[in-house]
């Protein structure tokens, strides 16, 4: 099986308003190592498809925050993360059994070993 990780948009990933750390690199970096990617957002979900679109990123899923539980249930990974910088980040994810790592805590690939790989 492989991991999850999902993404908050704004104060989060690059391309957010506001801008967050995360950039689409260090996405790409993550994806090779074949985890699932993906975001979740307060934005509508075709908002958020256009912007990974923009960026010319195949993402696995999108969806709004109230539905990190979906996710979980569509994908049989071994561990789910959430990254974001909010406390409603944090809620969502806690809510959904998600982990949860506030944007910037960690250096990068930091996250990685949350997952246990």
């Amino acid at each position: 099986m492989a991991d999850l990780i999902s993404f908050d948009i704004d104060g989060t990933l690059e391309f957010g308003d506001p801008r967050g750390s995360i950039t689409m690199d260090m996405v790409r970096k993550v994806q090779a190592l074949g985890i699932w990617v993906g975001s979740c957002s307060d934005r509508p979900v075709g908002y958020q498809q256009q912007l990974w679109d923009r960026h010319e990123m195949n993402v696995d899923f999108t969806v709004v925050k109230n539905r990190l539980d979906d996710v979980k249930a569509e994908f049989q990974a071994d561990s789910f993360l959430h990254i974001g910088d909010t406390d409603m980040d944090e809620y969502f994810a806690g809510k959904s059994g998600f982990q949860f790592l506030l944007v910037d805590s960690l250096p990068f690939l930091s996250w990685t070993e949350q997952l246990s790989l």
